[in-house]
């Protein structure tokens, strides 16, 4: 359940449109649902306007399918990360409603749900290379489905300096950034010298021996000298975008 659903429940009640009782059987499952592998946060999305999203990596096919199963019956949209090919084509089989984004590895259902003009202004997520791109489309796909404008400017990394320098209108226009970079993590000071917009970045697990899994851009990126710059875990897009939704929402 999120704000406008608890608004649309309150104002039936009020108008007499539904009896107390059953408003009190909808809210029943408000805070969290137990289930046999998972206790339901039903009450996130009231508390902090993104609604629980699923940590799959982990799960396996029968917990995946019990827990979506119930969410895909909420009035939230549904994401689920870190879902591999194989272990997504299972959970389809038996369960209908969802979609797989495979360049992300992410389970998606409720779209139609989506929140529309729930943002101040356009996200921007660039990439420094092609590598990157599965962090970024985990940023892009989790911010559309929230329901913010999202502009992806891909392979712009710093061994081709003139290439980010090209989108420095787009840069300048955005909101919020999420710069998604592995190697030396260079590319998010570049882009936060150029932008008065907030920047997240996102340092990715790309590079050789002592890229260190991406440990080297990540401390390269918290050891920045451009201000307005944060940084989020190794490889979290889904992180990245939950941070800029919370920066160019509304209100």
């Amino acid at each position: 359940m999120n704000e406008n659903t608890l608004t649309d429940l309150l104002q039936q009640v009020k108008g007499g449109e539904i009896a107390i009782d059953q408003a009190l059987e909808l809210l029943r499952r408000l805070p969290f649902e137990v289930l046999d592998s998972a206790r339901l946060d039903h009450h996130r999305a009231l508390r902090t306007g993104l609604p629980e999203v699923v940590f799959g990596e982990h799960k396996t096919v029968d917990q995946l399918i019990e827990i979506l199963d119930t969410l895909l019956r909420t009035d939230n949209v549904v994401l689920a990360t870190r879902i591999s090919e194989e272990k997504a084509a299972q959970v389809r089989t038996r369960l209908d409603g969802l979609t797989y984004h495979p360049e992300a590895r992410v389970l998606s259902g409720n779209q139609h749900l989506a929140p529309i003009g729930i943002g101040r202004g356009t996200v921007v997520i660039v990439s420094a290379g092609t590598s990157d791109f599965p962090v970024a489309e985990e940023a892009r796909i989790t911010l559309r489905s929230y329901g913010h404008r999202v502009v992806a400017i891909h392979d712009v990394g710093v061994a081709g300096i003139h290439r980010i320098l090209a989108h420095a209108q787009q840069l300048q226009q955005a909101t919020v950034v999420i710069v998604v970079a592995g190697m030396e993590g260079a590319l998010p000071s570049v882009v936060a010298g150029m932008t008065a917009a907030p920047v997240i970045g996102v340092p990715t697990s790309i590079g050789y021996g002592t890229g260190a899994g991406g440990f080297s851009a990540l401390l390269g990126m918290l050891n920045s000298c451009s201000p307005g710059l944060a940084v989020v875990n190794i490889d979290n897009g889904f992180g990245a975008a939950c941070m800029a939704a919370a920066i160019n929402r509304k209100g």
